[in-house]
């Protein structure tokens, strides 16, 4: 009775805060506005503590706010535009940061006022992620922060970074990290840009040299830094693999329409579109069903899952849609330009969509990673070995 009351309850005020926010909606105000009015009530993530965007109720409500908010033709674009902020440095802040962090950082995420970006991989650390050499050496209240981080998403018009690094090369390599949250616009960030077969430049590398960040930036412990990139990367794996879609939405709606477009009746072919599509929708209700199981706090393994299966089933999905368009599958619309983007861009031309799947099994995680995880923490497989797991990181031999 207790958990019908509570639920009932919850259920009144998310009802109430959404009838505020919508009371009367404008379309013509603007949307950074109307996402602070939306964090100010509690409703940009429901299930953080009143004051730092929630109202301390369960996530499942979430799904309620989105689906008024979309009825009501409010604007909703913010997760895809700050993917990496919202979706990833949110969960961080909530599960480690301290007060006064969430009150400096939250806010202006969700509205889209400050970008993010994650700062994870390295040139000599890419899929070992424990052996980055970025490092940080304390001066007073202060840190000095030199190295280089690479395919770094959006750094060229990112705020804010989430930055691993080395503070004791003395220990073994997992307890030696320390996790800060940096300013991008800092003296010492140079941000250089790596173009991609799409002509896009959304990664990048970047460069720290005698980078200062204050120690209030830092996240969680010295040496919690480990833990805390954790948090990150399973937040980023829910963030790719568990974004909900219409049924035969995204590159799977893409495929329909170039088997409509371009008249085939292959049957060989029709028969790997209806498969395509059965894996899709298969793979969309269980996205479903983990978000609504999901807990507040750090996410489960549903989002390796989720990441591992959308990745090969996105790259299959926009292959075959170009085979379908023929010779046009091999043109580019617009033109092939170099650029970069000034947001995320999840969507574009078939083409376009085909090149950009090639890095789905890449980021977030490589495909191979994502198997590790699952047999070990999913299925409960032993581990792999792992030589170096109690070396001090300076004695760990690196190419």
């Amino acid at each position: 009775m207790t958990d019908t009351i509570k639920a009932e309850s919850a259920e009144a005020l998310v009802g109430e805060r959404l009838e505020q926010l919508l009371g009367g909606y404008d379309p013509s105000v603007e949307p950074q506005e109307f996402w602070g009015n939306q964090y100010d009530l509690g409703l940009a993530w429901v299930q953080f503590p009143e004051g730092f965007g929630g109202l301390g109720v369960s996530p499942k409500y979430q799904s309620v706010v989105q689906g008024a908010l979309e009825k009501a033709g409010a604007p909703t674009w913010n997760r895809e535009l700050n993917l990496l902020g919202i979706g990833m440095g949110a969960g961080v802040l909530a599960a480690h940061g301290t007060d006064a962090q969430k009150v400096k950082w939250l806010r202006p995420m969700f509205t889209t006022e400050d970008m993010w970006c994650q700062l994870f991989s390295e040139p000599g650390a890419g899929s070992d992620l424990a052996n980055l050499s970025a490092k940080a050496v304390r001066d007073g209240d202060e840190w000095i922060v030199n190295g280089q981080k690479v395919w770094t998403t959006l750094a060229h018009i990112a705020k804010w970074g989430m930055i691993p690094v080395r503070t004791d090369p003395d220990v073994p390599k997992h307890a030696g990290i320390t996790y800060f949250i940096v300013d991008m616009k800092a003296e010492g960030v140079e941000v250089r840009p790596l173009y991609q077969i799409t002509g896009e430049a959304e990664f990048n590398e970047v460069f720290f040299t005698d980078v200062r960040v204050p120690d209030e930036y830092r996240i969680d412990e010295v040496g919690a830094g480990w833990r805390v990139s954790m948090t990150t990367l399973m937040n980023e794996r829910v963030a790719i693999g568990s974004r909900a879609l219409p049924r035969g939405g995204g590159s799977m709606e893409a495929a329909i329409k170039a088997w409509k477009d371009y008249g085939h009746a292959d049957p060989a072919a029709r028969d790997e579109l209806v498969q395509l599509w059965a894996g899709w929708e298969a793979l969309r209700l269980t996205t479903l069903r983990a978000n609504q199981m999901r807990k507040a706090g750090t996410p489960g393994p549903e989002g390796s899952t989720g990441k591992l299966a959308w990745a090969d089933l996105n790259k299959a999905i926009t292959a075959f849609t170009v085979d379908l368009m023929g010779w046009d599958g091999t043109l580019y619309p617009g033109g092939y330009v170099l650029h970069r983007p000034t947001e995320f861009e999840s969507e574009g031309s078939p083409q376009r969509n085909f090149l950009r799947a090639r890095a789905n099994s890449i980021e977030g995680g490589t495909s191979e990673i994502m198997k590790n995880i699952v047999g070990e923490r999913v299925l409960g497989l032993p581990g792999e070995p792992r030589v170096d797991k109690d070396l001090p990181w300076k004695e760990v031999p690196r190419g």
